[in-house]
């Protein structure tokens, strides 16, 4: 074992010790904090860096913190809704327009859940799949087929409650995996620049519109944020709000030091087949150690997002229905989507669907808030949030997968 993948190993070790602490797992403000948090730095964490590097190359760097700005603004939205427009729907109060924006937004963030189980799984299926070094395009969407079916049939009996119990261990050891990550990059790093070989060397790609349009289908790497909406029969406004917050800077801050710290190894092209995977290939230079860690995050942090969002498809199918159809019906329907999405597009294609239709769902929440804070009087609010409806039709409109 290198010296690197022996620091990868300590430090993810003393990143367990701290996120599975007694205290930290006690504290309601963590707990708000790490649900969206764990979600934002989940998938998109393992393939920011190749589809980064394919698309931005040495500026790789500023297209992550363009999305996550973008994801800010739609985050600002959204908080200003928990504050100002949840209370009017809870006491039913609200004006049809505001219910028909919101019941519009719901049926778009179902929309959401059918893409981004089928993202969760294919990732799991293409990591799981790596053990044998199998990359085969065919093999992963049998793999995600298997799992999705599995899992839409457990939902189907009632039995994904169980499964759920897996979230909270998935979270610490993700984060702990990334602490360790950070730090090996870090130690290589200094290590390069006193030895003098660092070098930045990465590939300067074409600046033009096809990468804007790339990276405006990028937006799903960042998203996970909005689940502090739907927190509230655990966490009062007050605290979702400013755990959201957080989650984002938190975020913000981990995205932009990864990518600052593995642009280095950068190559300039993404494998036609295995892309999804490519961060292990790009992080060998760290040890052998690498590889086993993120596939072992990557198995626990997917399954645990899918079926996290299967269960909400499965209740938001249930309510858009009028209780007609069961949240046991829902999971099954959610699965079937999730399979045909599988066959019909690739997981580029699939990030590109995600990032569009979770992006509608943030144009409506902007719309929403921009119609809240002029009613409020906030006009310059309101404007802000006009913007972001703005934003959000030119991704759902532009948006295109990345090429390999």
């Amino acid at each position: 074992m290198t010296v690197t993948g022996m620091v990868l190993l300590g430090a993810s070790l003393l990143f367990a010790v701290l996120f599975f602490h007694p205290s930290l797992l006690k504290s309601s403000r963590w707990r708000a904090t790490v649900t969206p948090l764990a979600s934002i730095i989940g998938s998109g964490f393992l393939v920011a860096g190749p589809i980064l590097d394919h698309t931005a190359g040495d500026l790789a760097w500023a297209a992550m913190a363009g999305l996550c700005a973008i994801a800010y603004f739609f985050g600002a939205a959204i908080r200003y809704n928990i504050v100002h427009v949840e209370p009017e729907l809870e006491k039913g109060k609200a004006a049809w327009s505001v219910t028909t924006i919101e019941r519009t937004a719901d049926i778009a963030l179902l929309l959401a859940y059918f893409v981004s189980v089928a993202y969760y799984l294919n990732l799991f299926a293409a990591f799981g799949l790596r053990l044998d070094d199998i990359t085969a395009q065919l093999w992963i969407r049998v793999g995600a087929t298997v799992v999705i079916a599995a899992i839409g049939l457990v939902g189907l009996r009632g039995g994904l409650r169980a499964l759920e119990h897996l979230e909270l261990g998935a979270v610490g050891l993700k984060l702990s995996v990334i602490g360790g990550l950070l730090t090996a990059l870090t130690f290589a790093t200094v290590l390069a620049v006193m030895d003098g070989s660092f070098a930045w060397g990465t590939p300067t790609h074409p600046r033009g519109l096809k990468e804007v349009e790339i990276l405006l289908g990028l937006i799903v790497l960042v998203q996970g944020f909005e689940t502090s909406r739907y927190l509230g029969a655990a966490y009062d406004p007050a605290t979702r709000v400013k755990t959201m917050r957080w989650a984002q800077w938190i975020s913000t801050g981990i995205y932009l030091a990864f990518i600052l710290l593995v642009t280095r190894y950068f190559t300039g092209t993404l494998p036609r087949e295995g892309g999804e995977t490519a961060i292990i290939n790009m992080l060998v230079p760290l040890g052998a150690t690498v590889g086993p860690m993120i596939i072992v995050v990557a198995l626990a942090s997917q399954f645990s997002a899918a079926v996290a969002d299967m269960n909400g498809a499965g209740g938001l199918t249930s309510e858009t229905s009028k209780k007609r159809l069961s949240v046991e019906v829902g999971n099954l329907l959610t699965a079937v989507a999730a399979i045909a999405i599988t066959w019909i597009a690739d997981i580029y294609q699939i990030i590109a669907y995600a990032s569009k239709i979770f992006v509608a769902y943030y144009a409506l929440q902007s719309l929403q808030a921009a119609l809240a804070a002029w009613r409020n009087g906030h006009r310059w609010r309101a404007a802000l949030f006009a913007i972001g409806v703005v934003i959000g039709l030119l991704v759902v409109l532009f948006a295109i997968p990345a090429e390999v």
